[in-house]
């Protein structure tokens, strides 16, 4: 039986059964930033430091991890929390963490106790919100041309086979004009178009739960003036690209139309968003990746070893043609970005 793309992602990466609720988890079928180099985890833990001293020190300090794998990300963060520099009066940072993860998957039996788990975002945060490759994991709809317009495509579950469904909905089709310019469907043959009102919303309920702090979304996207022609949906399973059958076998994903998202978290939030590219954001937070001098190979050869592998892990991350390629949007709640992201 096909169904639309949205129902049959929705089933295939989070139904009974479905590929991010069971198995190992995602980190061993692709890499993700988080799990690629601690030095994601470092630039994230200084957003957390920097955070944390705009809002006040609040007690608790939230960080919610949206999409958290198996916690990983989290873990680290715990690991790398210190005590608030050079603010005896403010309870540790450490002590005052909270640390969230949301998941759809049973929770990992290994994981510390000090680390919540929940399948819904938790209302009320202060503090930082993270969505880590999340988005693009939001199930959505996929629209092809007809004769008469715009219409969904459909998809057999079970062996990826798509059929041309219905005409879109109204919702879906001012979204299309508004966020996917394309010719008339009479004159785009061969183009498929991925509708994100679905990661809109999903985002916008996100940045609601925020009473103050920061809401962050990293992800592969793309802007209104140069949507990919023929869209991004694809599959991943075991370190390599695949056909992106529904069946819950592989991830099933799509880049994310960031500026729309970013749009919808702004009308809930009240305030401008800032999008930066991964390089930018990461070097903003004190990982540049720049090579450590050779003079420090003379007198400290053991530390110019482990700067240089560090320096190598960053290069990764901000490779534009790999992790690199990523986009963050930051929407703040009640605090202003640009202190936090200064150099």
């Amino acid at each position: 039986m096909q169904v639309r793309w949205r129902a049959a992602m929705d089933r295939a990466l989070y139904g009974p059964g479905g590929f991010f609720v069971s198995g190992p988890g995602p980190a061993e079928h692709f890499r993700t930033s988080a799990h690629a180099s601690p030095a994601f985890a470092s630039a994230l833990s200084s957003l957390v430091s920097r955070l944390d001293a705009a809002l006040g020190h609040p007690c608790p300090f939230d960080v919610v991890d949206v999409g958290a794998g198996r916690g990983e990300l989290l873990l680290a963060l715990a690991a790398l929390a210190r005590d608030a520099a050079g603010l005896p009066a403010a309870a540790p940072l450490a002590s005052r963490l909270r640390l969230t993860a949301v998941e759809k998957a049973p929770r990992p039996d290994d994981l510390p106790a000090r680390i919540g788990w929940t399948d819904e975002i938790p209302d009320a945060v202060t503090g930082l919100l993270l969505a880590t490759e999340w988005l693009d994991n939001v199930p959505l709809d996929v629209a092809a041309p007809g004769p008469d317009g715009w219409r969904y495509l459909l998809v057999n579950p079970a062996t990826g086979e798509e059929a041309t469904g219905g005409p879109l909905g109204a919702g879906d089709v001012d979204w299309l004009a508004r966020w996917w310019p394309s010719p008339a469907p009479t004159d785009a043959a061969g183009e498929r178009v991925e509708i994100g009102r679905s990661r809109d919303e999903a985002w916008a309920d996100a940045v609601r739960r925020l009473d103050r702090g920061v809401a962050v979304a990293v992800d592969y996207g793309h802007l209104r003036e140069s949507r990919p022609m023929g869209g991004t949906l694809t599959g991943y399973r075991g370190g390599r690209q695949v056909p992106p059958v529904p069946d819950g076998s592989c991830d099933v994903t799509a880049h994310v139309a960031m500026d729309s998202v970013a749009a919808a978290g702004e009308r809930v939030a009240g305030r401008a968003y800032t999008l930066v590219s991964q390089r930018e954001a990461l070097r903003a937070l004190g990982a540049d990746g720049g090579r450590p001098p050779l003079s420090l190979a003379a007198t400290d050869p053991a530390g110019y070893v482990r700067a240089l592998a560090a320096a190598s892990t960053v290069a990764e991350l901000t490779d534009p043609a790999g992790l690199g390629g990523h986009r963050w949007l930051l929407q703040p709640v009640g605090v202003a970005v640009d202190p936090l992201m200064a150099r």
